[in-house]
């Protein structure tokens, strides 16, 4: 009985609330400031992308653009413009798949993309919260060629997370279309 009374006086007595004050911790990522290079393939266009992402080339001038230190890849669709593919049809499924996303996005906004220098012209969309892409864009000459993008990152969406990689992304997105050159 004398033991059953000192191990409930010891476990009493050692459940204290000890008080441990703990650092604040923000999580802070920086990425280098980008440098960029026009890629080599040998389809008919081209454009600038980020030296720090890993180009892998796909069948009919189908790219990812992978970005190993962020878990993230840019994929990017060819499709020319003919009587099979019209531009109605092309610039429909670009549409319909940005705005498939409202569901669980927060908004959806749209920065028109127009130089009719070089005859590009398209659409970029961020698409806040959390969805499965946080980007998307289309170029296109409305004549012969067409290039669609999506960004998607290989995680469950959290889009608070990724806010600054999303931020670094963008900008290489519209680097990509302010680059985009036709051949």
């Amino acid at each position: 009985m004398r033991y059953l009374i000192l191990i409930f006086s010891l476990t009493i007595l050692s459940c204290g609330d000890e008080v441990v004050v703990k650092p604040n911790a923000m999580l802070r990522l920086e990425y280098q400031k980008p440098t960029y290079d026009t890629i080599a393939v040998d389809c008919p266009f081209e454009f600038l992308v980020n030296t720090e992402a890993i180009l892998k080339g796909k069948n009919n001038c189908w790219m990812n653009i992978h970005y190993p230190k962020m878990n993230a890849t840019l994929y990017l669709s060819y499709r020319e413009v003919n009587e099979k593919r019209n531009i109605d049809s092309l610039l429909y499924d670009a549409q319909k798949l940005t705005y498939d996303h409202t569901i669980k996005a927060e908004s959806i906004l749209e920065q028109p993309r127009i130089d009719s220098i070089n005859k590009v012209y398209g659409m970029f969309y961020m698409i806040n919260g959390n969805a499965a892409t946080q980007s998307q864009f289309y170029v296109t000459d409305s004549i012969r060629h067409f290039v669609n993008g999506s960004l998607y990152f290989d995680s469950k969406p959290n889009f608070d997370s990724v806010y600054p990689a999303v931020v670094y992304l963008r900008n290489d997105i519209r680097r990509i279309m302010e680059s985009i050159r036709w051949k």
